[in-house]
């Protein structure tokens, strides 16, 4: 009996689906490796990358060309013109070789507004005829009209900033006479065909997200793809990755650029032919179809069994495993979002108060419209809460599932505010908190910070409006949407720059290196925030001030702490207190070093508070003077070691020397 006639007593038509199937496989193993590694990827959110772009940081360079790098920033991904231009990639068009992005300071927490022109000179795009201009006017004298978009958070009561399409700045006389008025203008560009909405009833942020389209020029792909190969470019030269090695133009040119990078390993390895482990693998199909016969009957429950407890658990557990609540509890719980129960905004969507049918009084936040920012900033803060515990960190409680309308988180409610509403907003009141509550707050929070990092996570958004306190005043860490699991034994991670203006670390900002110790700097902005009850950003007050670190530097290095610190506080009065916030300046100041490599970690800095504390509790009124003639000296066993200029200038000691890191 021949083999055929073998085969064929067991069943020809599934025998030809195996043998089409072992085809597969050896022509699958014997595929060239460059032309595997350039298979279409992603970031892990948004649009496919090929050929001319490719993934910065991956070994495949060669996958694209040297002038379309683009950068994952978590699951998403970047093009970045210069250090301080990075843009969301919204789609890629390769078939007419443009590409929509979305200005990257669009997802910021505060003013959103852009503060320069953006450059295309010296890169492989233009700008697309579909796109329109898309004006921004600041501190203009006149009040715009109603037919423009006002950027408030760049507005007060007498000078107005909004924004304007081109087209209305050449139609409308008294706008040409309000623009005469501003300090400066900014143009940038919207694709305005990529939108199905109405302009006018969109807001400057909201029109900026839609992007705007560039177009490039590159070496045509098409003849490669055509001929089932993957474009590349390899020692400045265009290449075609084919399944059995490269070629120079297409798959059909005849011209190898190179032997195949793998074998048919299983054959080769073994000195076995191809045709042999062909008959291997109809072999093996014929002694498993003997197998499922004999087992066929409990081979089907245990795949029963598996498929329905998949489908249970993916029903009963949320994102990560947390518990999963339904939405319209969560709905009745909140009395459908009223505005009424609204806590403030969690950077990524909206809190709001509620009480469940269990009595529980919690917080919900909802994830605002379908953004990709946000969304992946959801799914971030729900993967690092499910790992933490600690006192001092907000705890989630569950979350609605993924088959919900939207996206809500459930936390512990934590009723006080925050201490941003406490010193410098609407719960405010002259010398409250008292100091020694403000000075445990310090503590929490760093210890809160030390857990944090001890956990390998960064937190990256630490600021005043981010601690939350309860009716003791006790503090609780929140919002976690830009934190970031740090690998173990690096250094620092390169990303773009995230966070609140003012709290930034400005090497962070300027390096793209994001390590523990910007949250350090994050957390001086907090302690001085904490001792002068000013807020961390000011536009009223004098242009090198604006950011409270450049105005608590320039304090402490004109030994006029006295300046910088609430004089509701009792500075003035009590020694104690005195003493302990002319320390926490101390503190305050080294956690603002420019240089990352300079600034205590977090851990240093909580044993230091805990020594001020000590020192605090042993000191007594009594046997203490009642004043100091020089208030700007730091205390005697914390001497300052360097003096700034300006938080973005070299620091030099105070004798004029270079420090190390000069």
């Amino acid at each position: 009996m021949n083999l055929q006639s073998f085969i064929c007593g067991a069943g020809c038509r599934r025998l030809a689906l195996v043998v089409i199937f072992a085809s597969l496989v050896y022509r699958a193993v014997s595929e060239d490796a460059q032309y595997e590694a350039c298979a279409p990827r992603s970031c892990g959110y948004g649009p496919n990358i090929s050929y001319p772009f490719w993934i910065s940081g991956e070994p495949e360079s060669y996958c694209g060309h040297p002038d379309f790098e683009i950068t994952c920033v978590g699951i998403l991904p970047f093009l970045n013109f210069s250090d301080s231009e990075f843009f969301y990639i919204k789609d890629i068009f390769y078939a007419n070789h443009s590409i929509l992005l979305v200005d990257a300071f669009v997802y910021h927490d505060t003013c959103d507004a852009p503060q320069h022109n953006i450059s295309f000179k010296g890169t492989p795009f233009n700008l697309s005829s579909t796109n329109a201009d898309f004006f921004f006017y600041y501190n203009c004298t006149l009040q715009p009209p109603d037919s423009t978009y006002p950027v408030d958070c760049a507005s007060n009561s007498t000078h107005h900033s909004f924004a304007v399409f081109h087209e209305d700045v050449s139609q409308e006389t008294y706008l040409n006479s309000v623009i005469s008025t501003c300090d400066s203008a900014v143009s940038v560009h919207v694709d305005v065909n990529a939108n199905n909405a109405s302009l006018a009833t969109m807001n400057y942020s909201e029109i900026m997200e839609i992007g705007f389209l560039l177009n490039w020029t590159a070496i045509n792909c098409s003849n490669c793809e055509e001929s089932e190969g993957r474009c590349g470019f390899e020692n400045n030269t265009f290449i075609c990755f084919c399944q059995d090695h490269p070629h120079s133009q297409t798959c059909n040119d005849g011209k190898c650029m190179g032997k195949s990078r793998i074998g048919f390993k299983v054959g080769i390895g073994l000195g076995i032919p191809a045709g042999g482990v062909l008959l291997m693998i109809v072999g093996f199909y014929i002694y498993r179809s003997h197998q499922r016969k004999k087992y066929g009957q409990s081979s089907f429950a245990l795949r029963s069994i598996s498929s329905n407890y998949s489908s249970r658990t993916d029903f009963e557990m949320g994102l990560h495993g947390l518990p999963i609540f339904d939405y319209d509890e969560l709905k009745k719980a909140t009395n459908d979002f009223d505005p009424a129960a609204e806590l403030g905004d969690g950077g990524f969507g909206t809190v709001f108060k509620g009480k469940l049918r269990d009595g529980r009084v919690v917080a919900v936040k909802r994830l605002y419209e379908s953004n990709y920012k946000r969304v992946e900033q959801f799914m971030n803060e729900v993967e690092i809460l499910t790992r933490l515990r600690h006192p001092n960190l907000v705890s989630l409680y569950g979350c609605t599932s993924r088959q919900s309308r939207r996206l809500l988180l459930v936390y512990e409610y934590v009723p006080n505010g925050t201490v941003a509403d406490h010193i410098h907003g609407d719960l405010a009141k002259p010398g409250l908190p008292p100091w020694s509550t403000r000075f445990n707050i310090a503590v929490e929070t760093a210890n809160a910070l030390v857990y944090l990092h001890a956990s390998d996570v960064i937190h990256r958004d630490v600021k005043t409006n981010n601690i939350l306190l309860d009716e003791n005043f006790s503090v609780k860490v929140a919002d976690f949407g830009l934190s970031r699991l740090f690998p173990f034994n690096v250094t620092h991670v390169s990303t773009a720059p995230q966070g609140t203006p003012g709290y930034v670390d400005p090497e962070y900002h300027q390096c793209y290196q994001l390590t523990e110790k910007s949250d350090v700097y994050s957390f001086g902005v907090v302690l001085m925030e904490l001792i002068s009850s000013l807020p961390a950003v000011d536009i009223m007050r004098h242009r090198h001030e604006i950011n409270l670190s450049a105005l608590a530097i320039n304090k402490i290095q004109s030994h006029a702490l006295h300046e910088l610190v609430d004089q509701n506080l009792g500075f003035d009065t009590d020694y104690r207190t005195r003493e302990m916030i002319t320390a926490v300046a101390e503190l305050g100041f080294q956690c603002l070093e420019e240089g990352h490599d300079m600034r205590p970690s977090m851990e240093e800095v909580l044993k230091t508070l805990k020594e001020i504390q000590n020192r605090g509790d042993n000191m007594e009124k009594s046997d203490q003077p009642d004043n100091i003639s020089d208030d700007a000296v730091l205390l005697k066993n914390n001497p300052l070691t360097s003096s700034p200029v300006s938080v973005t200038a070299k620091w030099v000691s105070n004798d004029s020397t270079p420090n190390a890191s000069g």
